[in-house]
Protein backbone atom coordinates (compact mmCIF):
# COMPACT_ATOMS: atom_id res chain seq x y z
CA UNK A 1 0.00 0.00 0.00
CA UNK A 2 0.86 3.23 -0.81
CA UNK A 3 2.37 5.37 2.21
CA UNK A 4 0.75 8.91 2.14
CA UNK A 5 2.68 11.91 1.90
CA UNK A 6 3.19 14.97 4.36
CA UNK A 7 0.74 17.13 2.27
CA UNK A 8 -1.62 14.05 1.60
CA UNK A 9 -1.93 13.85 5.34
CA UNK A 10 -2.19 17.06 6.47
CA UNK A 11 -5.39 17.63 3.61
CA UNK A 12 -6.89 14.43 5.49
CA UNK A 13 -6.12 15.91 9.09
CA UNK A 14 -7.56 19.58 7.54
CA UNK A 15 -10.57 17.54 6.23
CA UNK A 16 -11.50 15.99 9.51
CA UNK A 17 -10.81 19.18 10.73
CA UNK A 18 -13.92 20.99 8.94
CA UNK A 19 -16.25 17.98 9.14
CA UNK A 20 -15.85 19.16 12.90
CA UNK A 21 -16.67 22.21 12.75
CA UNK A 22 -19.85 21.92 10.64
CA UNK A 23 -20.95 19.38 13.12
CA UNK A 24 -20.08 22.03 15.85
CA UNK A 25 -21.92 24.27 14.32
CA UNK A 26 -24.82 22.39 13.90
CA UNK A 27 -24.90 21.82 17.14
CA UNK A 28 -24.97 25.25 18.48
CA UNK A 29 -27.29 26.02 15.73
CA UNK A 30 -29.46 23.79 17.53
CA UNK A 31 -29.01 25.02 20.96
CA UNK A 32 -28.61 28.75 20.31
CA UNK A 33 -30.51 29.31 17.06
CA UNK A 34 -33.75 31.21 16.31
CA UNK A 35 -36.71 29.12 15.06
CA UNK A 36 -38.33 31.61 12.41
CA UNK A 37 -42.11 31.66 10.97
CA UNK A 38 -44.14 33.46 8.58
CA UNK A 39 -47.22 34.61 9.04
CA UNK A 40 -49.11 36.82 6.20
CA UNK A 41 -53.17 38.49 7.04
CA UNK A 42 -54.82 40.82 5.63
CA UNK A 43 -55.70 44.50 7.21
CA UNK A 44 -58.89 43.91 9.33
CA UNK A 45 -58.10 40.30 9.94
CA UNK A 46 -57.29 38.51 13.51
CA UNK A 47 -54.08 36.86 13.67
CA UNK A 48 -52.55 34.10 16.08
CA UNK A 49 -48.61 33.85 15.98
CA UNK A 50 -47.24 30.68 17.11
CA UNK A 51 -44.78 30.14 19.85
CA UNK A 52 -42.90 27.03 19.29
CA UNK A 53 -40.67 26.99 22.25
CA UNK A 54 -43.57 27.30 24.85
CA UNK A 55 -43.47 25.32 28.02
CA UNK A 56 -46.73 23.85 29.48
CA UNK A 57 -47.12 26.86 31.54
CA UNK A 58 -47.50 30.00 29.54
CA UNK A 59 -46.22 31.94 33.04
CA UNK A 60 -42.44 31.49 31.14
CA UNK A 61 -43.63 33.03 28.33
CA UNK A 62 -42.81 36.52 27.05
CA UNK A 63 -43.20 38.32 23.29
CA UNK A 64 -41.21 40.96 22.15
CA UNK A 65 -42.15 43.14 18.99
CA UNK A 66 -39.93 45.21 16.78
CA UNK A 67 -40.80 47.46 13.64
CA UNK A 68 -37.45 48.73 12.89
CA UNK A 69 -34.00 46.74 12.96
CA UNK A 70 -32.35 48.75 14.98
CA UNK A 71 -35.05 50.08 17.12
CA UNK A 72 -35.45 48.91 21.16
CA UNK A 73 -38.22 45.80 21.21
CA UNK A 74 -41.33 46.10 22.98
CA UNK A 75 -42.51 43.74 25.25
CA UNK A 76 -46.23 42.98 24.70
CA UNK A 77 -46.33 39.78 27.38
CA UNK A 78 -44.60 39.63 30.31
CA UNK A 79 -44.05 36.01 32.26
CA UNK A 80 -47.80 35.65 31.12
CA UNK A 81 -48.97 38.85 31.62
CA UNK A 82 -50.38 41.22 29.15
CA UNK A 83 -48.30 44.83 29.25
CA UNK A 84 -50.99 47.94 29.88
CA UNK A 85 -48.74 50.24 28.15
CA UNK A 86 -49.09 49.11 24.40
CA UNK A 87 -50.57 50.86 21.88
CA UNK A 88 -52.51 47.58 20.52
CA UNK A 89 -53.29 46.66 24.09
CA UNK A 90 -57.03 46.54 23.66
CA UNK A 91 -56.14 43.84 20.63
CA UNK A 92 -53.98 41.26 22.17
CA UNK A 93 -54.41 38.20 23.84
CA UNK A 94 -52.70 35.10 25.26
CA UNK A 95 -53.46 31.74 23.88
CA UNK A 96 -53.86 28.83 26.05
CA UNK A 97 -51.12 27.56 24.00
CA UNK A 98 -48.77 30.26 24.51
CA UNK A 99 -49.85 31.61 21.24
CA UNK A 100 -49.83 35.71 20.81
CA UNK A 101 -53.46 36.79 19.07
CA UNK A 102 -54.12 39.80 18.21
CA UNK A 103 -57.38 41.25 16.54
CA UNK A 104 -58.47 43.73 13.70
CA UNK A 105 -54.71 43.90 12.19
CA UNK A 106 -53.68 47.38 11.23
CA UNK A 107 -50.74 48.20 8.67
CA UNK A 108 -48.82 49.71 11.91
CA UNK A 109 -48.76 45.78 13.22
CA UNK A 110 -46.25 44.53 10.84
CA UNK A 111 -42.90 43.56 12.15
CA UNK A 112 -40.98 41.27 13.86
CA UNK A 113 -42.23 39.12 17.15
CA UNK A 114 -40.09 37.26 19.17
CA UNK A 115 -41.51 34.68 21.64
CA UNK A 116 -39.30 33.65 24.65
CA UNK A 117 -39.31 31.34 27.97
CA UNK A 118 -38.01 32.58 30.79
CA UNK A 119 -37.27 30.01 34.00
CA UNK A 120 -35.32 30.04 37.69
CA UNK A 121 -36.36 31.57 40.59
CA UNK A 122 -35.92 34.81 39.68
CA UNK A 123 -37.11 34.35 35.79
CA UNK A 124 -33.86 35.47 34.79
CA UNK A 125 -32.61 32.69 32.89
CA UNK A 126 -33.88 32.02 29.34
CA UNK A 127 -34.89 28.74 28.00
CA UNK A 128 -34.06 27.41 24.75
CA UNK A 129 -33.69 29.87 21.45
CA UNK A 130 -35.76 32.34 20.27
CA UNK A 131 -38.92 31.74 18.68
CA UNK A 132 -39.41 34.69 15.75
CA UNK A 133 -42.33 35.28 13.94
CA UNK A 134 -42.33 37.96 10.97
CA UNK A 135 -45.76 39.38 10.59
CA UNK A 136 -46.47 40.45 6.84
CA UNK A 137 -49.67 42.76 5.98
CA UNK A 138 -51.52 42.99 2.90
CA UNK A 139 -53.72 46.09 2.62
CA UNK A 140 -55.24 47.22 -0.51
CA UNK A 141 -56.41 50.91 -0.83
CA UNK A 142 -58.13 53.55 -3.37
CA UNK A 143 -57.34 56.49 -4.97
CA UNK A 144 -60.75 57.23 -5.24
CA UNK A 145 -63.73 58.70 -2.38
CA UNK A 146 -66.49 58.65 -4.82
CA UNK A 147 -66.81 55.60 -7.38
CA UNK A 148 -69.35 55.49 -10.32
CA UNK A 149 -69.04 54.58 -13.69
CA UNK A 150 -67.29 56.69 -15.85
CA UNK A 151 -64.87 57.26 -13.60
CA UNK A 152 -61.19 56.24 -13.26
CA UNK A 153 -60.72 54.38 -10.00
CA UNK A 154 -56.72 53.05 -9.02
CA UNK A 155 -56.16 50.41 -6.61
CA UNK A 156 -53.00 50.05 -4.40
CA UNK A 157 -52.06 46.88 -2.96
CA UNK A 158 -49.16 47.03 -0.62
CA UNK A 159 -47.32 44.04 1.31
CA UNK A 160 -45.80 45.47 4.47
CA UNK A 161 -42.77 43.80 5.27
CA UNK A 162 -40.06 43.78 8.74
CA UNK A 163 -38.15 45.21 8.19
CA UNK A 164 -39.05 48.41 6.55
CA UNK A 165 -37.79 48.65 3.13
CA UNK A 166 -36.66 45.01 3.17
CA UNK A 167 -39.96 43.57 1.05
CA UNK A 168 -38.02 43.76 -2.05
CA UNK A 169 -35.63 41.34 -0.29
CA UNK A 170 -38.47 39.05 0.60
CA UNK A 171 -39.88 39.14 -2.49
CA UNK A 172 -36.48 37.71 -4.04
CA UNK A 173 -35.66 35.18 -1.30
CA UNK A 174 -39.08 33.69 -0.40
CA UNK A 175 -40.61 33.63 -4.07
CA UNK A 176 -43.40 36.15 -2.92
CA UNK A 177 -45.38 37.21 -5.45
CA UNK A 178 -48.80 40.06 -6.02
CA UNK A 179 -51.13 39.84 -7.91
CA UNK A 180 -54.41 41.25 -9.05
CA UNK A 181 -57.52 38.87 -10.05
CA UNK A 182 -61.22 38.89 -11.34
CA UNK A 183 -64.15 37.60 -9.51
CA UNK A 184 -63.83 34.42 -11.31
CA UNK A 185 -59.79 33.84 -10.31
CA UNK A 186 -58.52 35.26 -13.98
CA UNK A 187 -54.91 36.88 -13.06
CA UNK A 188 -55.31 40.18 -14.60
CA UNK A 189 -51.84 40.66 -16.89
CA UNK A 190 -50.67 44.29 -18.46
CA UNK A 191 -51.86 42.96 -22.19
CA UNK A 192 -55.63 43.04 -21.03
CA UNK A 193 -56.39 46.49 -22.59
CA UNK A 194 -58.52 47.55 -20.42
CA UNK A 195 -56.70 47.62 -16.64
CA UNK A 196 -53.22 49.22 -16.01
CA UNK A 197 -51.09 46.81 -14.14
CA UNK A 198 -47.90 47.74 -12.88
CA UNK A 199 -45.38 47.28 -9.81
CA UNK A 200 -43.33 49.52 -7.32
CA UNK A 201 -39.15 49.28 -8.14
CA UNK A 202 -39.00 46.32 -5.39
CA UNK A 203 -42.32 44.62 -6.20
CA UNK A 204 -43.85 45.27 -3.07
CA UNK A 205 -46.71 47.28 -4.45
CA UNK A 206 -48.81 46.81 -7.23
CA UNK A 207 -51.21 48.87 -8.81
CA UNK A 208 -54.49 48.45 -10.97
CA UNK A 209 -55.90 51.48 -12.80
CA UNK A 210 -59.26 51.08 -15.17
CA UNK A 211 -62.44 53.45 -15.99
CA UNK A 212 -65.42 51.79 -14.60
CA UNK A 213 -67.98 50.57 -16.38
CA UNK A 214 -71.75 50.35 -15.27
CA UNK A 215 -71.77 46.72 -15.35
CA UNK A 216 -68.72 47.21 -12.88
CA UNK A 217 -71.66 47.62 -10.19
CA UNK A 218 -70.69 45.25 -7.39
CA UNK A 219 -67.81 43.56 -9.59
CA UNK A 220 -64.71 42.21 -7.28
CA UNK A 221 -61.21 42.83 -8.36
CA UNK A 222 -58.36 40.61 -5.50
CA UNK A 223 -55.02 41.26 -4.92
CA UNK A 224 -53.12 37.89 -3.79
CA UNK A 225 -50.38 37.41 -2.07
CA UNK A 226 -48.70 34.19 -3.20
CA UNK A 227 -45.44 31.97 -1.87
CA UNK A 228 -43.94 29.77 -3.87
CA UNK A 229 -47.70 29.18 -6.08
CA UNK A 230 -49.08 28.92 -2.74
CA UNK A 231 -51.27 31.84 -1.65
CA UNK A 232 -50.61 33.27 1.81
CA UNK A 233 -53.77 36.03 1.76
CA UNK A 234 -55.85 37.99 0.05
CA UNK A 235 -57.58 41.23 0.11
CA UNK A 236 -61.26 41.73 -2.59
CA UNK A 237 -62.56 45.60 -3.29
CA UNK A 238 -66.25 45.78 -4.30
CA UNK A 239 -67.33 48.25 -5.99
CA UNK A 240 -70.78 49.61 -5.15
CA UNK A 241 -73.15 51.35 -7.04
CA UNK A 242 -74.15 53.78 -4.07
CA UNK A 243 -70.81 55.41 -4.67
CA UNK A 244 -69.43 53.58 -1.38
CA UNK A 245 -66.60 51.21 -1.57
CA UNK A 246 -66.06 48.04 0.03
CA UNK A 247 -63.40 45.78 0.38
CA UNK A 248 -62.87 42.40 2.77
CA UNK A 249 -60.08 40.31 3.65
CA UNK A 250 -59.86 36.17 2.79
CA UNK A 251 -57.18 34.05 4.58
CA UNK A 252 -55.57 30.78 2.86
Amino acid sequence: MKRKTGKEKMADECHLCLLGLIFLSSLLTGISGVDETHVFISSGENVSLPCNNALPDCNSTTWNYNRFRDSAAVELIALGIKKKDTESHERLSLGSDCSLNINNITTEDYGSYICQQWTGVNRNQKLGSDARVYLHVLHVSSSQTEISAGLSVTLFCQLYSYPRGSCGDLIRSEGIQLFWVNQTGVKLTRSDSRYQISSSSDYCIITLNTTLLNEDDNREWRCEVTQRDQVKTSVTYTVKSSGEKTSHQSVC
